[in-house]
């Protein structure tokens, strides 16, 4: 059986102890997540992370490092997940910008308080992130590449 995931980034922003998390609908649930979405066609990770926060939150994110690699799959429904989660902070929060669809509205949180909500977390995947980020784990930017896509070129066996 082939492995097909969905190739989805995740931002870390935390101030004063608190995560920027967003509260959204999905599956007819309200659940707590990183701004997070997928990135599109032609876009590299860090520009699809800047935008997904900017759209899920209003703030604008600037990536610092990666966090980690994540591969998570519903039990569910067997979907997967790969995640890039980064770190980094934000600025220019625009109070007044419409959020994407599903998005409720974005809480700044502690760790703690999302522990306490952990059946409304959207995946486990939220809370690893946040603990990795708290234990210092970070990679260089650098770790990622987009490769453009050139039909003059054949693979190299």
């Amino acid at each position: 059986m082939v492995l097909k995931s969905e190739l989805t980034v995740a931002a870390i922003a935390e101030r004063d102890g608190q995560f920027l998390i967003v509260e959204e609908r999905a599956s007819r649930r309200l659940v707590f997540n990183q701004p997070a979405g997928h990135v599109e066609d032609g876009e590299s990770f860090d520009a699809a992370v800047v935008r997904e926060t900017l759209e899920e939150t209003g703030w604008t994110f600037h990536p610092q490092a990666v966090v980690g690699i994540y591969l998570w799959r519903h039990h569910g429904t067997r979907q997967a997940i790969l995640r890039v989660a980064f770190c980094g902070n934000v600025s220019g929060h625009d109070p007044h910008r419409t959020l994407d669809d599903g998005i409720v509205r974005a809480h700044w949180m502690t760790r703690e308080e999302l522990v306490n909500h952990a059946a409304r977390l959207r995946t486990p995947m939220v809370l690893r992130c946040i603990d990795d980020y708290l234990a210092g784990a970070r990679f260089s930017l650098d770790l990622l590449h987009r490769m453009a896509v050139d039909a003059g070129h054949a693979a190299i066996p």
